[in-house]
């Protein structure tokens, strides 16, 4: 299949997953929805000047941009966005996949008028400036490195309908978990190690993976301890061996996993308390509602669920590097939600959505070739496939012709195999 055969297969496949994304809205959004997503990918860009030479209209950029700028202040846009994304998402996800809530910084220390910037801990200079906070979640498999983009949202405890960051992640739970009909294991770092979330999880009986602070307080059969207290209290269930890579150098780590029944102060659910020794001074302390057996099989399963969070971090980053999130220069706070809306669903596309059409599977692995980076194709594809689209599209410009399909019916079967 030659480029511009290629080219005009995205563009289509562009169209369509836009028309399914954006179903019962009107025909005036549906398109500026698909104008989004396409020139968001072809420039790998979230700037709307970058995204208007994408389209190629007829009109200068600057009209182009006003155009695309008033459609993405609809203070609505984010919620319709995000009912799409978890409709198309939410059949993917079985009971055992892992729903991944990280928190990050978008840091925007050159920006003066952006709307509701505030204080934000800055990930990757160590240091506190302006900007925003995002929220994610994405599904994953632990023995399958596809990602599931389900949710993401931008926002600001400057903002006023900002209450807590508990009712943020709370929020997004509620609103994946009735996505999903409850299936999957919610997996959180230490950042969820809160008496709130913990209660929020278990009065809706949603299953979890949290990585505990050592302070908090659980009831085990010798009364109440702290969790720092019973890691050092109980015995070595078996020993695993691993390797960790560390600037890009290999080390290997002997772990020691133990295990332990264990209840919160005030609950009657019965929950496993998992310790890993061995990654570094403290000991890792994960608590499971998971039903655990006392079997190597089945502890394990629970510490390489923890351990894919690493897998969405990078994630995380590839959405932030490859499409320049950072870059983001629109001024009002409801647009800069709306573009993390859209940057989610390209997400989306890329990682699942290609990946899930047998039809399309020739087509993934032209992408692959096609991008081009001095040391090969990564391993972690995403970055591949993000240059890969940017490269056909860009290469073979040509305006977007938006002919939106009829909507499809609303499926609610989840998908055994891939078809």
């Amino acid at each position: 299949m030659d480029c511009a055969r290629i080219a005009a297969k995205l563009r289509e496949q562009i169209v369509q997953f836009s028309g399914e994304l954006s179903s019962g809205l009107s025909k005036v959004v549906r398109r500026f929805i698909a104008e989004m997503i396409y020139g968001i990918q072809a420039r790998q860009s979230m700037r709307l000047t970058e995204v208007s030479r994408a389209l190629g209209e007829k009109v200068s950029v600057k009209k182009s941009v006003e155009r695309l700028s008033r459609q993405l202040g609809r203070w609505w846009l984010w919620e319709k966005l995000q009912e799409g994304l978890l409709r198309m998402g939410a059949r993917r996800i079985g009971e055992a996949t892992l729903l991944i809530l990280d928190i990050s910084d978008l840091s925007k220390k050159y920006a003066k008028r952006m709307e509701y910037m505030a204080t934000v801990r800055d990930g990757s200079e160590k240091c506190e400036g302006l900007g925003y906070w995002t929220l994610e979640v994405i599904g994953t498999e632990v023995s399958n490195p596809r990602v599931i983009p389900l949710y993401g949202r931008l926002y600001s405890h400057r903002a006023p309908d900002y209450q807590s960051e508990n009712v943020e992640i709370e929020q997004a739970i509620r609103e994946v978990s009735e996505a999903t009909q409850k299936r999957g294991v919610w997996v959180l770092d230490r950042g969820g190690d809160r008496r709130q979330l913990f209660n929020y999880l278990l009065d809706r009986k949603l299953q979890f993976i949290v990585r505990l602070m050592g302070g908090r307080h659980l009831e085990s059969e010798g009364g109440k301890s702290s969790a720092f207290e019973l890691a050092q209290d109980c015995s070595t269930l078996f020993v695993e061996y691993i390797v960790k890579e560390e600037a890009k150098q290999e080390r290997p780590l002997r772990l020691e996993v133990r295990y332990r029944k264990v209840r919160l102060p005030g609950r009657r659910e019965l929950l496993t308390l998992v310790v890993v020794r061995g990654l570094g001074q403290e000991p890792l302390m994960l608590l499971t509602s998971l039903a655990l057996k006392r079997s190597r099989k089945s502890v394990w399963h629970v510490v390489a669920a923890y351990f894919s969070r690493w897998g969405v971090e990078e994630t995380i980053r590839f959405l932030k590097q490859s499409y320049q999130l950072e870059d983001i220069r629109v001024l009002s706070y409801v647009r800069l939600q709306n573009m993390m809306a859209l940057l989610m669903a390209v997400a989306y596309f890329t990682s699942a959505y290609l990946g899930v059409k047998l039809r399309l599977r020739v087509l993934m692995r032209h992408m692959l070739r096609a991008a081009r980076r001095v040391f090969g194709v990564p391993d972690f594809r995403l970055y591949a496939l993000a240059d890969g689209i940017k490269h056909f599209l860009f290469s073979r410009p040509k305006a977007l012709r938006i002919d939106l399909p009829p909507p499809r019916p609303r499926f609610v079967q989840i998908l055994l195999f891939d078809p």
